[in-house]
């Protein structure tokens, strides 16, 4: 594929116009967009879900771009009331996995000593997806998942992000992509792929064991949140967004009512007010290279709630969660090979008011770091692989990271107090048809919840969690 940046902005907006008179999208490669622009995967990705130049202006425009038979509607002045197309966009998505870690777990039916658990989980499926993707009405798109997972055993509202969105025609040849998003995953609505929500590893196992540390816009807050942000994209160049987000948990029923909310002092972590959301990024395009640098960061304030007793209500201290993050990407997109590197450091200051007022943690301020960085190579959009180093330190607490009690089982615990958790990711795929994926990864640990060896102080090591997992992921 002979890849260009759109020779120029006005380019981009020739393409674009005829479709929007004949009738703006990305994110995953979901086979809706495919059907919908009559382009094949390629154009909007290197390999799913990571995104091309292309790909990224397509999402920052609202996922409308379309070359479908319209059903249209105008009134009399001949203003467009309905482009509605002929083919809905639905698509659905389907993982089969199957994990095995370095060392068995403990069964927890048994003392906990002889008693293991099975080691190697078949997941059939370990997700199923069915996905609402594509243009909804002139300038109003949307990307909408509905996900069974075999964890939870049922349905239940994934990333969603609905935007409007339109494009301005400047002087010199210049465009200015503005639009609003509304979505329930900080960073899911962002048009690269160093971010937390679509960055590496796209896939995972969840029957890992996983870290006790996560900072709140590393998916800490997926899917428990709404958030209204807006945005410009000048020149397929300059990127910059700001909005809020607020609580918007599921399945949490007020106790008086029955009914979905008001949340109240029973429900965790809900957010004081409205919490801040602000990204900036600049992205140079030369032939075939791509270069990005951007930072994005939020502030969450949230009552700890989660108490029936009614000793922590919703009003009064509070958690403070300042996220400060910077990312880089780079992509080399040839006709054979096909070259990105990602990377991202978040770094979160706490202040917790609220926790310290009823000792629920050890200090008043903490700080926790993550690294990550990653790089993916792919011959002919057949075969690759990415290798992905991750590392994560912070402020000791025995109230976030506890240490074993007496007669624990330890494996999620602490022995030192600390979330220090690193290693690296080694990924190989391989992709008979573009929307068919196999996936061989490995995920090994050096450090984990604070240590290497004993880290849980009941004699598991760091490496005992680390983990193989092979995946069949497709959609259609």
């Amino acid at each position: 594929m002979t890849r260009s940046r759109f020779a120029s902005p006005a380019a981009w907006l020739a393409m674009l116009v005829p479709l929007y008179l004949a009738g703006a999208q990305t994110a995953w490669a979901v086979p809706s967009f495919a059907r919908q622009t009559g382009m094949a995967c390629e154009a909007c990705h290197t390999i799913f879900p990571e995104l091309t130049h292309f790909g990224r202006t397509f999402k920052a425009n609202g996922y409308t771009l379309s070359s479908l038979k319209q059903v249209r509607d105008v009134d009399a002045a001949k203003s467009e009331l309905l482009a509605l197309s002929q083919m809905p966009p639905l698509s659905i998505m389907a993982q089969v996995s199957y994990t095995d870690l370095k060392k068995t777990l403990p069964d927890l039916s048994a003392d906990g000593v002889n008693g293991k658990a099975l080691n190697g989980t078949v997941a059939f499926p370990q997700q199923i997806s069915l996905f609402y993707a594509g243009e909804i009405a002139p300038h109003l798109g949307g990307f909408i998942q509905l996900t069974y997972g075999n964890d939870s055993g049922s349905f239940g509202i994934d990333n969603t992000d609905l935007r409007f969105a339109d494009v301005a025609v400047l002087s010199g040849d210049q465009s200015l992509v503005y639009g609003v998003s509304l979505n329930n995953n900080p960073t899911v609505q962002d048009l690269w792929n160093s971010t937390p929500a679509f960055g590496f590893p796209y896939a995972a196992s969840n029957s890992m064991v996983s870290p006790l540390a996560g900072t709140q816009i590393d998916g800490t807050l997926a899917q428990s949140v709404a958030g209204l942000t807006g945005y410009v994209f000048w020149n397929e160049s300059l990127y910059a967004e700001f909005g809020f987000y607020r609580s918007a948990q599921q399945g949490a029923a007020n106790a008086l009512t029955g009914a979905a909310g008001p949340l109240d002092g029973t429900a965790s972590n809900v957010i004081s007010g409205s919490a801040p959301y602000w990204r900036v990024a600049y992205e140079y395009n030369t032939g075939r290279h791509s270069f990005e640098v951007g930072a994005y960061g939020m502030d969450v304030k949230l009552f700890p709630g989660g108490s029936p007793g009614g000793e922590q209500l919703l009003s009064g201290k509070v958690n403070r969660f300042n996220d400060v993050a910077q990312d880089l990407q780079y992509q080399y997109l040839g006709d054979v090979h096909m070259f990105s590197v990602n990377g991202t450091r978040i770094h979160e200051s706490m202040t917790l008011d609220a926790s310290a007022a009823t000792n629920a943690v050890a200090n008043k301020s903490n700080d926790l770091t993550t690294w990550r960085l990653t790089g993916t190579y792919y011959y002919r959009h057949k075969i690759g692989g990415s290798l992905g180093y991750f590392d994560t330190t912070g402020s000791a607490d025995a109230g976030l990271y506890p240490s074993p009690g007496e007669g624990s089982l330890g494996v999620v615990t602490s022995a030192n107090n600390r979330p220090d958790t690193k290693g690296w990711v080694a990924e190989v795929n391989y992709l008979p048809w573009l929307n068919t994926k196999f996936t061989l990864q490995y995920t090994g640990f050096s450090r984990f919840n604070g240590g290497g060896n004993n880290y849980d102080g009941a004699g598991r090591n760091a490496a005992d969690n680390n983990s193989l997992y092979l995946l069949v992921w497709f959609s259609y």
